[in-house]
């Protein structure tokens, strides 16, 4: 035989003893009881046939229990009958009823301010100083003028009455009886210019003090004291928003304008309750005051507005709250939480238990919801269980295993 022979004769030789090591090995289990032994043991050598790898069955196990054959454990609630407020609910935003713009009215430095940013004020009161003494000065400047005419107009009245008593002896002419008496008439005239000269000074004096137009909370202060300010100036120095009472407005779709109409015209005040941006908790409560006489035709919207007493400034100016109309009250309606209702191809329904404790389906017609109830306009009455948690392994005539009962809805 060839040396390249040889290394091929080794291998087949291996495998071939390899093969006969593990088909007549000794078997490893535990030696065949007698029962074994009846139903027939294998030859000499060999592994017994048909046996199971976890061993034989333990005698008189019977088939596991189908768990989907068992009542479907649920939770249940009742069906209430309670009063439901029948809402409508939209997104506002605060709006304050007048917002002012701080301007002064006359220029020159300002001097002093007596307000802190933030500060609530109300009507009247006094907000900065101007420097005055330039309008004093031109007040003091009228008010000498009406006294040098007041003192020309009491010589020509006196002049007058010496004309007079001269014309009765027909001493002097009838013209220089008539020129005197259009001089008093001038300067009665001027005196009331005067007059009006002083008005004007002392009125620019006046607004030489700045006070606030009406009562409500300043924002950021926007001149510093010291600087120059001019009359009118578009910057202004302060704004002032009225905080209380506030407004709320907010749109509803124009499906839904004939419902607000009704409730509107009927004269009773239609409530209207803001809530936070969660909608998880009321922040206040006011009445709706305007409709808007016209429909947005771009967003098919109407607005509205609600006024609020925010005597503790729950609303914030320019905040957005949720909110919620309430256009009627339904008297003992039958409710049942959201949670339990079911959508499908024919509509909405439910789940309720019957007197078997079998589940059974309630095609539904639902009406208002509150605060998460519904109203259950047909399909269900008072008392009736309606399946809330267990609803996924549910057909109709399942039985059930109410676990738990819940309060009535």
């Amino acid at each position: 035989m060839s040396l390249l022979k040889k290394p091929v004769v080794l291998a087949a030789g291996l495998a071939v003893a390899i093969a006969a090591l593990y088909w007549f090995w000794p078997s490893a289990e535990p030696a065949a009881g007698a029962g074994q032994a009846a139903a027939g043991k294998a030859g000499a050598g060999q592994k017994p046939a048909g046996q199971r790898p976890g061993g034989p069955r333990p005698a008189g196990a019977g088939a596991a229990a189908n768990p989907w054959a068992m009542p479907v454990p649920v939770r249940v609630i009742e069906a209430g009958s309670t009063d439901l407020k029948v809402q409508i609910k939209a997104i506002g935003t605060v709006t304050p009823l007048n917002t002012v713009l701080v301007q002064s009215r006359v220029a020159g430095p300002l001097q002093q301010v007596f307000f802190e940013e933030g500060q609530k004020v109300e009507a009247g009161q006094l907000l900065a100083q101007i420097d005055p003494a330039d309008y004093k000065v031109e007040l003091a400047q009228a008010q000498g003028q009406k006294e040098q005419n007041i003192a020309l107009l009491k010589s020509a009245e006196q002049d007058l009455e010496r004309f007079a008593k001269l014309k009765e002896q027909n001493t002097i002419a009838a013209q220089q009886m008539n020129a005197q008496q259009a001089l008093v008439s001038q300067l009665k005239g001027a005196i009331k210019s005067n007059q009006a000269a002083i008005d004007a000074a002392a009125l620019q004096l006046s607004y030489t003090q700045i006070k606030a137009p009406i009562s409500g909370r300043l924002g950021l202060r926007a001149v510093d004291p010291g600087n120059l300010i001019q009359a009118n100036s578009a910057e202004g120095l302060v704004t002032i928003t009225q905080s209380s009472p506030i407004a709320v407005v907010f749109t509803i779709p124009e499906t839904q304008l004939q419902q607000v109409r009704t409730a509107f015209r009927a004269g009773a005040a239609l409530s209207v309750e803001a809530w936070d941006r969660a909608e998880q908790m009321p922040l206040t409560s006011g009445t709706l005051t305007t409709l808007d006489n016209q429909i947005d035709i771009a967003t098919g919207t109407l607005k509205l507005k609600a006024e609020f007493a925010n005597q503790n400034e729950e609303l914030f100016p320019n905040q957005f709250v949720n909110v919620r109309l309430n256009v009627a009250v339904q008297s003992g309606a039958v409710t049942i939480p959201q949670d339990a209702v079911q959508y499908g191809a024919q509509g909405t329904y439910v789940y309720m238990v019957d007197d078997n404790n079998k589940a059974q389906i309630r095609q539904l017609k639902l009406g208002a919801v509150d605060n998460g109830l519904v109203a259950v306009e047909e399909g269900l009455k008072a008392g009736d269980k309606v399946v809330l948690e267990g609803l996924d392994r549910l057909r109709p005539d399942r039985e059930v295993e109410v676990i738990q009962d819940v309060p009535k809805g």
